[in-house]
């Protein structure tokens, strides 16, 4: 029976796929800069400096575009937790270091750019955002106990990068605002990148390490939660955000984990033993559960959104 290899020989064996990857990601990313995304124009003082201070009615952002805005800024500000994390389970040196600085600071353009948006088209009230910044990352990220090591790093953000795409561009068109919804626009084309870039790594762990990769891919699947988890009002603004479309399971099976998994031909593979046919089989038993899972909740949401339209227009008649 084949030996797993350590995490020095995995990391070893795939520096030169990151280096290649490196030169890849630098070729076709393009350079941007977060103050042409922001509408300098619509800025004025707050009370400190002799101006008003935020009102709720100086927001154009519905409520769940404000939440949406609010749950995907405080997820990309806690970049010093994920820069911590995949530099332990990567490495500072070398092709993997270099990656680790190119990708932190290209993510720190995100928050840049999204919270000056947000602070001078005065769309959130920017104390409470100021509040909830410092206690999501005074509590920081931390990965689940049963990830550990550059697979299930490499597979975790390889499907996370990609659904934090998918929730920039969803809510950049519930903001109804052509100039927010060109920087989320701006901002998933890097997640999208950042997503290949993984998903390349990834692909070359299978050829490298079949078992223990598709062993990392069923844990990560399994176990997947976004990043954001645990900021504050999490959980009502997470409710929100799937109840109206931004990120619900629909997505996170059709548009994140089948056209990954796809891609690595993990259903086609032949290079399995007896143990990566165990966890493949696990895998597939797991996405078709969710499939079913995917049908009860659209359902349900349909009644709700139903109910929810059948009261409100019954209280617009009333007033009529």
């Amino acid at each position: 029976m084949a030996t797993d290899l350590t995490q020095l020989e995995l990391l070893t064996a795939l520096e030169p796929v990151v280096g290649e990857n490196i030169d890849r990601h630098l070729l076709i990313a393009k350079d941007w800069y977060p103050h042409d995304y922001v509408p300098w124009d619509q800025g004025r003082n707050f009370a400190a400096l002799g101006g008003t201070d935020w009102d709720p009615d100086q927001s154009r952002l519905s409520e769940v575009a404000k939440i949406a805005m609010i749950t995907n800024l405080l997820t990309e500000d806690n970049l010093p937790s994920y820069h911590r994390t995949i530099a332990q389970n990567f490495s500072t040196d070398g092709a993997w270091g270099t990656w680790v600085g190119r990708w932190t600071a290209e993510e720190n353009r995100h928050a840049i750019a999204m919270r000056d948006y947000l602070i001078v088209t005065r769309s959130v009230d920017p104390i409470a955002l100021e509040n909830d910044r410092m206690v999501h990352l005074t509590r920081g990220v931390h990965a689940p106990e049963e990830f550990g090591g550059v697979l299930d790093q490499v597979a975790y953000v390889t499907f996370q990068e990609l659904a934090t795409r998918v929730s920039h561009r969803t809510t950049g068109a519930v903001c109804a605002d052509p100039i927010a919804d060109r920087m989320l626009a701006r901002i998933a084309a890097d997640e999208n990148l950042h997503m290949i870039f993984y998903r390349n790594i990834a692909g070359a762990a299978f050829d490298l390490a079949p078992d223990q990769t598709i062993e990392a891919i069923t844990k990560v699947v399994k176990n997947f939660a976004m990043p954001g988890t645990g900021m504050p009002n999490w959980r009502r603004n997470g409710v929100l955000m799937v109840k109206h479309g931004i990120y619900d399971l629909r997505q996170h099976l059709d548009e994140v984990l089948r056209p990954v998994l796809k891609i690595w031909k993990v259903f086609e593979r032949n290079d399995f033993t007896a143990r990566g046919e165990q966890s493949r089989e696990e895998l597939g038993t797991y996405l078709d559960k969710l499939g079913r899972d995917v049908i009860r909740f659209e359902e349900q949401r349909d009644r709700l959104l139903a109910r929810e339209a059948a009261k409100s227009e019954k209280a617009f008649q009333a007033v009529r």
